[in-house]
């Protein structure tokens, strides 16, 4: 079936349904930000393959809500499709709350899938429609019943990840979560995130492309632990080792009647920005709620020193695989057909010559010359570019190893390329060394610092439509919480100060449609700096190693500091990198990292 179709039978099954509008998010049953091909139905019922975006279908309308990473791509994929693009955050353009306000009123009925919703949305939408005589109906998987030729959902094999690389065992992060339960007086504490999941039990898998993480749910209580996943993953020697650990093996389903009979007296701790409304629903009222973030959020976001050097060696071997891919490219382009897929699966050659490598860490992103102004495109037989001597490429790439998780971004130079490009990656790349140097109080948060990043920019009244600077996990997700480097201040959502062990990316950019674009990625680790009276000061310390193109670099544009920063930076690139290379390649990183 066409989008149109797809859209016109889902709307059938809301009339039988007396919905008048249906929700269809982005999320899986655990808010995960990638999620598998199963639960992929904004996708499949818009067309819009991006990893953000919600979708509203009502009986003569169809709407899909993006942010600014997506903007080019929705417009191209929704063409034709009776989808309307919805702005997010731009001038005019209603919320998905705000829009639902308007289009429901008496005795309308709001319908979606209460898994793939979290439990304040699922709140919030039930407590909006009643006040306006409207209700919501969020037992009905709708285009679950229309997908025909729906994936089946991931069952891959479960793996353990040793304490050599986490630093801690998994009987010691269990106690540290009940000490966590004693303290805010809940008797169970239910878990839904995946990656918080796979971090309490130093469990890994493949459910999600990219994350390793595996599809379950998780409740403690003070002597039990109950792990909900799908059974055929766990082998019997891995179910052994967690029955010692107090783990008991459930069906993955089974979690929903587990919360059902939680006993009336007893209290449960949960996060509900990260349990699904279905669950919270199923937990009887006599129930008390503890709401709190989950208390794995921040152990798992501050990495411990045995993690950190374990980062720093997968960072290694991450950048003598993009720095051998630089020099590839740059002295085989013209000479010989390479495209934007071509270059992507050549780094992956790459990478994989390095111990340890599990696979790429997100789908890559590889953008010529006007693709590259896409902030988040993703090259496909149809658009996939041939590269040519001349121009930008930009590279955002990254890796798994046993180590560790890379993320890392190069605008790399093919030929000859404009004053005003050269301008634009000088002042990106100023704001990249002047986030990475940053000193600052221990109680700093992303907003107090992401100044630094965009000032160059600002000053000439340009910016960038995207974040800043992300957490990373550790052998788990790319993007990780709850860390974040953005100017912009977010209603109600909790902003977190940056503690030692924090691993975050800094990755200013500027893009101009239709002609390039530019962003200079690293990954930094948060480390205390010097005391100063009662001030703890904080500082980054960059974890990626592989040199900046100097090729489009303009010394006159930078401070004498600025200079000097970057100098430092690739002095030791190539102390750290150089041994790992030899002959034509190694000069080249010579030549590659010299003063400027």
């Amino acid at each position: 079936m066409t989008v149109p179709e797809r859209i016109e039978a889902l709307r059938e099954k809301m009339r039988a349904h007396g919905m008048t509008a249906y929700l269809v998010m982005t999320d899986d049953f655990h808010n995960s930000e990638y999620v598998g091909d199963y639960f992929k139905c904004r996708k499949y019922i818009t067309g819009f393959s991006g990893s953000a975006g919600t979708a509203l279908i009502s009986l003569d309308g169809a709407w899909l809500w993006t942010d600014g990473r997506y903007f080019l791509q929705a417009e191209d994929q929704l063409k034709d499709s009776g989808v309307a693009l919805m702005k997010m955050g731009e001038n005019g353009v209603p919320t998905i709350r705000e829009f639902i306000a308007d289009l429901l009123g008496e005795g309308d009925v709001l319908g979606f899938d209460g898994r793939t919703v979290t439990a304040v949305e699922g709140e919030d939408y039930e407590k909006l429609l009643s006040s306006r005589g409207a209700s919501v109906c969020a037992d009905c998987d709708l285009v679950g019943e229309i997908w025909e030729d729906r994936p089946p959902m991931s069952a891959k094999p479960v793996w353990e990840i040793s304490s050599v690389y986490t630093g801690l065992e998994r009987s010691a992060k269990i106690r540290r979560m009940r000490t966590a339960m004693k303290e805010q007086h809940a008797d169970y504490f239910l878990l839904a995130s995946l990656d918080d999941i796979a971090w309490l039990l130093n469990l890994r898998g493949d459910d999600v492309t990219c994350n390793p993480v595996i599809l379950s749910y998780l409740v403690m209580s003070q002597s039990r632990v109950w792990w909900y996943v799908q059974e055929k993953a766990v082998s019997e020697e891995l179910r052994r080792k967690l029955e010692q650990d107090g783990v008991t093996i459930a069906p993955y389903g089974d979690v929903y009647k587990k919360a059902a009979s939680l006993p009336g007296g007893r209290s449960v701790l949960l996060d509900k920005n990260a349990v699904n409304y279905a669950l919270l629903s199923r937990i009887p009222q006599e129930v008390t709620i503890v709401e709190g973030t989950n208390p794995t959020l921040v152990p798992k976001a501050a990495k411990n020193p045995v993690e950190v050097a374990n980062i720093r060696k997968a960072h290694i071997r991450d950048g003598v695989a993009v720095t051998r891919f630089i020099y590839w490219l740059k002295t085989h382009v013209g000479k010989e057909e390479i495209t934007e897929i071509s270059a992507a699966r050549k780094l992956e050659e790459f990478r994989e010559k390095g111990r340890n490598y599990l696979g790429p860490s997100f789908d890559p992103i590889m953008g010529y010359a006007a693709h590259a102004a896409i902030i988040h495109y993703s090259a496909t037989p149809e658009t996939n570019a041939a590269l040519q001597p001349k121009g930008m490429l930009l590279a955002d790439t990254g890796g798994q190893y046993l180590e560790g998780t890379t993320d890392i971004t190069r605008t790399i130079v093919l030929g000859p390329v404009t004053d005003q490009e050269k301008e634009f990656f000088t002042r990106v790349l100023r704001g990249h060394l002047n986030l990475c140097n940053a000193k600052f109080p221990y109680g700093c948060t992303g907003r107090n610092v992401d100044y630094l990043a965009r000032e160059p920019l600002w000053e000439i009244g340009e910016d960038f439509n995207h974040g800043t600077g992300h957490g990373v996990g550790h052998v788990l997700n790319v993007h990780e919480g709850p860390q974040r480097i953005h100017w912009k201040y977010v209603p109600g959502k909790k902003e977190y100060a940056f503690e030692e062990g924090m691993v975050t990316s800094d990755e200013p950019g500027y893009y101009l449609a239709g002609k390039f674009g530019i962003r200079h990625e690293n990954l930094m680790v948060c480390t205390k700096g010097p005391v100063n009276g009662s001030l703890q000061f904080m500082q980054f310390e960059p974890l990626t190693m592989v040199p900046f193109d100097l090729d489009a670099v303009v010394p006159e544009m930078m401070s004498e500091k600025e200079r000097e920063l970057l100098n430092r930076y690739h002095r030791t690139v190539y102390e750290k990198i150089s041994p790992y290379l030899e002959g034509d390649e190694k000069e080249w990183l010579l030549h590659a990292t010299r003063a400027i």
